[in-house]
């Protein structure tokens, strides 16, 4: 992959969420590149594991990451790395989490009680993060605060709506993610 010259930062980031949350659709509708994405088909193994419940149109999950590359500015590239969702993959999170420098985490506010392994793991981490409150069809916009509240995310952490099949809403986000990063690391 051939960078611009004028590129002086690039920074690793994840996507990160429980699953069915949206993490695979945020990488592809953000990504300047062709996502790498390893998507397979939900089988009979996962029963018992997956909760298809509150996603019942899922057919596919992914079984390792995603990986798509943004740029914000003419100086800073994010290389997005998004984590499966499922609790038997979270040993991937050791690997992927290495060298990051934050997480963007992605909740649903109807299945908010899926969210605290996450942030759980994201908090072991040591990652810095923002939270995206996802809108799915049907779903209510509900407050911020209460979101906030709901998953005890302190007053520092940036939450925010995004449509992560939107490319500017799901770049939004990251820039918020960014924005953060750059406050808190100085």
């Amino acid at each position: 992959m051939h960078l611009d010259p004028g590129v002086s930062h690039i920074v690793k980031v994840l996507v990160v969420g429980h699953f069915g949350v949206g993490k695979t659709t945020c990488i592809g509708s953000i990504s300047e590149i062709e996502p790498l994405q390893t998507e397979e088909e939900i089988t009979e193994a996962s029963e018992g594991f997956d909760d298809l419940a509150g996603t019942p149109e899922k057919t596919t999950t992914t079984v390792a990451m995603d990986f798509g590359r943004r740029t914000l500015n003419e100086r800073l590239v994010l290389y997005v790395f998004g984590t499966p969702g499922q609790e038997r993959f979270k040993e991937m999170w050791e690997g992927l989490s290495r060298g990051a420098l934050g997480a963007l985490v992605l909740v649903d506010p109807e299945r908010l009680d899926q969210s605290f392994p996450v942030l759980d793991l994201v908090e072991r981490f040591g990652l810095t993060y923002a939270v995206g409150v996802n809108r799915f069809d049907g779903t209510p916009d509900y407050p911020l605060d209460e979101v906030r509240e709901a998953l005890n995310i302190p007053a520092r952490t940036p939450v925010v709506h995004c449509d992560v099949r939107d490319r500017r809403s799901s770049a939004q986000a990251l820039v918020v993610l960014a924005q953060h990063l750059m406050s808190t690391l100085g």
